[in-house]
């Protein structure tokens, strides 16, 4: 039998920003938010569970309502969008976010493109895998943001970058992934 390593990806609660149709600074959720949290709170998580969060407020903040005690991981930070952090969708320039939406490998915000998430997506599922084999902790949840669960997704089944729009991820919802031999799959 082969160990398998489980991973719980969580979606940060509701902020002011995804309200309003801006992209995300490093606000705090919302009182929409702390009412999804708190009534997502009891996550069983089990025992022997490395509990982690983005290092955004909105990340941290909702891992506190749902009773975790999480350690900040850089790696499950949002996408960077650089110049537009704060800006609505609609005042960004038609072209350039046409760009952005339809040619993964570009930032034309200046920030990260969605190649660069995945690739640092990438990175971190590695090295979760070689620390849980290692220190024998199979369970992780990780308290991130839709953009890093999107990425995982990818990751987990195989699909080109072009698909990260086309999935969509719900507030204070779970996304569990695991890894056996060698490789990570989507459990619904």
């Amino acid at each position: 039998m082969t160990d398998v390593v489980r991973l719980t990806l969580v979606s940060h609660a509701m902020t002011d920003a995804m309200a309003a149709g801006r992209f995300p600074a490093d606000e705090p959720i919302n009182s929409i938010g702390r009412r999804q949290a708190e009534a997502a709170a009891g996550l069983d998580i089990g025992g022997d569970t490395r509990q982690l969060a983005g290092p955004e407020q909105r990340a941290r903040q909702t891992a506190l309502f749902l009773g975790l005690q999480a350690t900040t991981e850089p790696r499950l930070a949002d996408l960077d969008c650089g110049r537009w952090r704060g800006e609505k969708l609609e005042s960004i320039q038609p072209k350039e976010l046409e760009i952005w939406l339809t040619d993964p490998a570009q930032g034309p915000h200046g920030g990260e493109s969605i190649v660069d998430l995945i690739d640092r997506v990438a990175g971190w599922l590695a090295s979760l895998t070689e620390i849980s084999l290692t220190d024998n902790t199979l369970r992780t949840v990780a308290v991130t943001h839709q953009a890093v669960i999107r990425a995982a997704i990818l990751l987990a089944l195989d699909v080109p970058p072009k698909s990260f729009w086309r999935i969509d991820i719900a507030a204070v919802s779970r996304t569990l992934l695991h890894f056996r031999n060698g490789r990570w799959t989507l459990r619904l």
